[in-house]
Order: structure tokens, then sequence, then C-alpha cells
């Protein structure tokens, strides 16, 4: 459990807050290249308690700025993106994607307003289709764009979703880490289909070890077999909001999240699942697009969502999973098929995770020894936001790009042997090197 002091400093994520400072020393992924099209239609997004504006002028150049003009207080949301800037529809102020006011048409000709009011906004880069922001306190000092194996590897190798779901940044990221609940969760009661053949469903009580990393943290856990050999699964934690979950032998691909928080009581979840050597199989593209069987695979599919008037944040990635819907609850699939009765596997994790509360009052919890990689995360969690806070002591390598070429990894090793030595080489990600085990 934790104190309420404790999960407040860790759940609050706006401005000033000693959790939101700690997330500003990282570039941040928010949305598909694809979605800002030159003088196309600007997207609000919110990020870190901030409500913005993205948009693409007519050069390319990308810009993220606060939502309401300086002027007074219009949405910028229904701007006219145009020659090179956004102009409120109001007054016709203009603005570039620096931030600087191009036109005042309402003001006189020799006014010099315009050379003093600044737009708030903040630096982008895209890299393979992906929109990165860095909302750090000084642009100029923004280290390069973390080396993140889904975001370099060709495109025909990944796939990458959008979702927004509707609890705090760290709820979504400790259902991820969590390795007990996998065969549990998202298991069936007819012991049919591939999610029955498992490797995890061997054994329900696997035993943790966890190991801190200049990068976060490695949650390992670890079911017996037979009398000879067990099987590991180690998930990664990513500072500040990453996770990576092993592959499985029936869907050998290496996937994760960014748990990007929006707000303190909602996450974009931007899941990406890829294969490192090779173009990812086409029937799990298909499945990712389109789900199977009426269900959700692990990414949301084009009938999951339910979109939202521009004016709301990320509006395109809202879905109809959430807990105005039950997250679509069948109770009689749970008595006759799926343990949980719900629709697929992000849905299970989703109503898991945010079907309770926002924030969840922590201290109400009863950790058991399968927490123990969540209980360390959140440690290092609180000593990382505490050092930056009170010492003014950033994470080490934080600004390192090749600290997060880090893979989430399932190991078959003999009993007694160490899943870190052993798994050394294979979560190390070296882009364009295979497995190098098989999963």
């Amino acid at each position: 459990m934790l104190s309420h002091e404790d999960n407040e400093t860790l759940v609050r994520i706006g401005p000033g807050t000693p959790m939101g400072q700690l997330m500003r020393l990282y570039w941040i992924p928010f949305l598909p290249a694809k979605d800002l099209e030159a003088d196309g239609q600007p997207q609000r997004v919110r990020l870190l308690g901030e409500d913005l504006i993205a948009f693409r002028d007519s050069e390319g150049r990308i810009g993220l700025v606060d939502h309401a003009c300086p002027h007074r207080g219009a949405p910028l949301v229904f701007g006219r993106n145009e020659d090179c800037g956004l102009r409120c529809i109001y007054h016709g102020w203009k603005f570039g994607t620096d931030g600087r006011v191009l036109d005042m048409p309402a003001e006189p000709a020799e006014s010099r307003l315009k050379d003093k009011v600044r737009i708030n906004h903040y630096r982008c880069e895209e890299r393979n289709g992906i929109v990165w922001a860095w909302m750090g306190a000084d642009a100029d000092s923004a280290p390069p764009l973390p080396h993140m194996e889904w975001n370099l590897v060709p495109e025909e190798n990944v796939h990458v979703s959008f979702r927004v779901q509707e609890c705090n940044w760290l709820q979504a990221i400790e259902g991820e880490i969590d390795s007990a609940h996998a065969p549990i969760l998202h298991g069936r009661i007819d012991k049919q289909g591939a999610i029955s053949d498992w490797t995890a469903k061997k054994d329900l009580r696997p035993t943790f070890e966890c190991k801190r990393q200049d990068f976060g943290m490695s949650i390992a856990s670890r079911r017996v077999l037979d009398a000879e050999s067990c099987y590991w699964r180690v998930n990664q934690f990513l500072l500040p909001f990453y996770t990576l979950v092993p592959p499985q032998s029936q869907y050998p691909e290496l996937s994760g999240h960014a748990w990007v928080p929006m707000d303190d009581e909602h996450t974009l979840c931007i899941m990406f699942s890829y294969t490192p050597a090779s173009k990812l199989y086409d029937k799990s593209r298909q499945l990712f697009e389109q789900g199977h069987a009426g269900r959700e695979t692990g990414h949301p599919s084009v009938n999951a969502y339910a979109p939202r008037p521009a004016s709301e944040p990320f509006a395109k990635y809202w879905t109809r999973f959430n807990l105005q819907s039950a997250f679509l609850f069948n109770y009689d699939a749970q008595t006759k098929t799926w343990f949980s009765g719900l629709p697929g596997l992000w849905v299970q994790d989703a109503a898991c995770q945010s079907g309770v509360a926002p924030i969840y009052d922590r201290s109400k919890e009863h950790l058991g020894i399968s927490d123990t990689g969540i209980a360390m995360t959140r440690r290092l969690l609180l000593e990382s936001v505490r050092n930056l806070d009170q010492r003014q002591q950033k994470p080490v390598r934080h600004d390192d790009p090749e600290l997060f070429m880090v893979r989430a990894v399932s190991l078959t090793l003999p009993t007694g042997a160490a899943w870190n030595e052993a798994g050394r080489e294979p979560m190390t990600a070296r882009l364009g090197a295979d497995f190098g085990y098989t999963p």
C-alpha cells in the first residue's frame, strides 16, 4: 500500500508538480504524424495537464501551442491553419510554430504589440510516423530523441495504435508490469483457443525477482515447467512511463506501451507491436486493426473508437469501452467462455485499471508477493521524484538516447540458471538484430 501523501506525489503530473517536473526531463510521444497535414485541421491535445493545439504549417513544420489565443482567450482549435501560421478566427491574430505573433490585422500598422506577445509553445520532432514533444524548461537543452526500437524499425515491421483511457497514468503502468494477472484475467474457461496454450498457464503462482536498472526496472517472474526447467518472463519498466512486454511463443513479436499522462485522470495509451528483424506478420496486423470475431486484441480495432468533437483532446482516440458502457461486459460469456466476460485483451486490462476510480486510493490495498515489481517500481519513482525535487538530482543517463534500447524477454532456462545473466544479450536491443533465442 501507499500512503495518501505518496500516492498524491506519484499521480499528480500537472505543471509545477514534482512528478510533472520529472516527466519533463524526457521527450513525449503524443500523435501520429499523419494526423497533422500541412495547412490541415489543427488537433487539440492535452499533455501533462496542459491543453494545447498541434498543427503543421505550410512548410511542414509542426507547432504545439497553447489552446487559447493570448489576446482574449478564443479557442485556437477553430483557428485557420494557413500561410505558415495558425490564425485565430476572433480577431485574426496569427501565430508561428515558434510562438511568435506574425500578424495582428485589427491593430494599427505601427503597433509594437506583436513584438511583445508570444504564445506558449513547445518544440516538436517527428520520427518514423510519430510526433514527439519536448516540454522541458529550455527547448535548446533538449537531448536527442530516445533510441526506442519500436520507433526505429522500418514501418512494415511495426503497428502503433492510440487510445484514451480514463484513469491515472500509474494505474495503467502497474497493470502492464504485473505479470501474475495475464493467464488469469485473459484466460478462457472452455480451454479453447491459443490463449489456453500459453506457457504461463502451467504455473499460476510465479515467484518474482526484480532488478533496478539505469533505465528503470526489470521485473522477472519464474514459473516451474518441470524438475529441470523454468519459464522466465521479464517485463521492463522504462522511465518515465514506458512498459515492455515479453513475447509469447504463439505471438512472437515485441510489444509495449507509452502511458502518456494527459492529466491526472486520463492517459494516452500508445501501444506498439513489432518484429525486430522482419516484416510484421500480415495476420497480426489484420488482427490488430480488425479484431477477431467481434473481440479486441492487444490494440484497439477500427471498430473500437467512438470519436468525440474536435474541441475534445485527442478527439479521434476515445473508445466505446469505458465505465459508462461497463466495458461491454457480457455475463453470459463469463459463464461459458471467457474468465473475465470482457471482450478482448486490452479491454480486460483497461476495465481492471480504470473500472473503480480514475485515481484509486492505494492506502486501501493489500499487496502480496506477486506485487513485488509494482512495489519496487513505486519506490523507484518516489526516489526519482524526491531526488529531483529536493536535490536537483536527475536520473542517471536520462538524456542518453542509447539507454532505452531494451527488450522484454521470455526464456526457458535450466532450473537454477540466473535470468539476468542468461537474458543479458537478448534484453539488449540492437537495431536489425533478431530475438537471439526462441521465444
